[in-house]
């Protein structure tokens, strides 16, 4: 199985933005604990300050898929509706 690469970019309503960066940092920590994950690093855009950015890279989908499944990730899709005005992921497998 080949590793996964994920982006996953996520932009605040007005106004919610440290509630988005609260609920994204609490993220990191135990997924960088999760057993495939190669890296999970948060970032803030420097030119729209309401968007956050994961970088991220996994062993494979499978660990990647028990990551969607895990209570951290759960506990934020439910927080979702209330901070984030848009979100996007995007997988892909390295070719070179």
């Amino acid at each position: 199985m080949s590793e996964i690469a994920v982006v996953a970019i996520f932009v605040a309503k007005p106004g919610r933005e440290e509630g988005l960066r609260q609920v994204l940092e609490a993220n990191v920590e135990p997924t960088r604990k999760e057993k495939g994950a190669l890296q999970y690093d948060l970032h803030r855009d420097n030119d729209e300050p309401r968007r956050f950015i994961f970088v991220e890279r996994w062993e494979n989908e499978a660990t990647l898929a028990e990551h969607g499944k895990s209570a951290h990730i759960q506990s934020f899709r439910s927080k979702m509706p209330d901070l984030c005005e848009h979100g996007e992921v995007r997988r892909a497998t390295k070719i070179l």
